[in-house]
């Protein structure tokens, strides 16, 4: 029977378990994962205020760091309050309909992510392959529409899945084993048909990780070939240079989607720990690590960050 054809019989809450078989960890795992949590709020609140505040910094690169910093800051709130309460509380109830708008927010904002890696990419490839039209290609009306482009593909996308689980009977009890509302653990309770929601939920991650992933190489290729042909190694150095940290922030972001999926095949008898702990960690890394980079390897926004502390220091002296 068609899964449309079943009257919808959700529980009112779920359980979430956090790391099965880890529960008597849960306190220490708590630490490391409350102080990532510290640190992107920080690292990430303070890239979008330098940015924000300073009109020098108000360039197409700065603009799309800014978005990237501001998807961060959700990706890693969606998830990690509930999680440490968890830990901390062994508070595992969600509401039905609160897990769901967990679930839609955590996928949309990890395919806005992608979206603004991809975006970011485009802006290396125009600074250094077509440098003169750099102005006139990256408009602030085009980095608006690239900005929208990547909410309105992200929220499309992701709008049918709540409805489809919520049309489900739910007979296979209320615990996720997990630690927040990843969709594929919610239908697993799900009674009916489920065919489409595992298919779609396949296709749109393939679709995502492949085509803005082979996006992001071809402009590389692109942008490899044009510092090739720079006459000087101090221009190439320098022409790459600027590529360093986008670089970095793409491989922190695909590297652990790689790893958990190549894990879900390869290792399908491991713990259920280490595929939980790897998921988290894909949540967990990039917006850490992102601003870190940024903030080291960028010039104009190390300088931002030396000079706010200083004034600081020098106010509190």
């Amino acid at each position: 029977m068609s899964a449309y054809n079943i009257t919808s019989t959700h529980p009112a809450v779920f359980l979430l378990m956090g790391i099965p078989g880890l529960e008597h960890l849960h306190m220490w795992i708590s630490i490391p994962f409350c102080s990532a949590y510290t640190l992107a709020l920080f690292g990430n609140c303070t890239l979008i205020f330098i940015i924000r505040a300073d009109a020098a910094l108000h360039e197409p690169m700065y603009l799309f760091l800014a978005m990237l910093a501001a998807i961060d800051l959700v990706l890693s709130s969606t998830t990690l309050p509930k999680m440490l309460t968890i830990f901390w509380f062994r508070d595992q109830e969600i509401n039905f309909y609160a897990c769901l708008v967990q679930m839609f927010f955590l996928h949309s904002f990890a395919i806005m992510e992608s979206a603004m890696l991809l975006a970011m990419a485009f802006d290396r490839y125009v600074a250094i392959c077509k440098p003169l039209h750099y102005t006139t290609i990256l408009t602030r009306p085009l980095i608006a529409k690239i900005g929208m482009a990547a909410v309105t593909r992200a929220v499309t996308l992701m709008t049918p899945l709540p409805f489809l689980l919520q049309s489900f009977h739910y007979c296979r009890g209320r615990v996720i084993a997990h630690c927040y509302c990843e969709h594929m653990a919610v239908v697993r309770l799900a009674c009916g048909d489920t065919r489409f929601n595992n298919i779609y939920g396949i296709a749109v991650a393939m679709f995502i990780v492949v085509l803005d992933l082979l996006f992001v190489i071809l402009s590389y290729i692109f942008i490899l070939r044009a510092v090739l042909q720079l006459a000087s190694q101090e221009a190439r150095y320098k022409a790459f240079g600027t590529c360093v940290s986008h670089i970095g922030a793409i491989l922190s972001f695909y590297t652990p989607v790689v790893i958990s999926s190549v894990m879900h095949r390869v290792a399908r008898r491991a713990a259920p720990h280490v595929h939980i702990l790897l998921a988290n960690f894909y949540l967990l890394f990039p917006p850490v690590i992102n601003p870190i980079i940024y903030g080291v390897k960028t010039k104009q926004i190390r300088e931002r960050v030396l000079g706010l502390f200083l004034r600081k220091e020098a106010k509190g002296g």
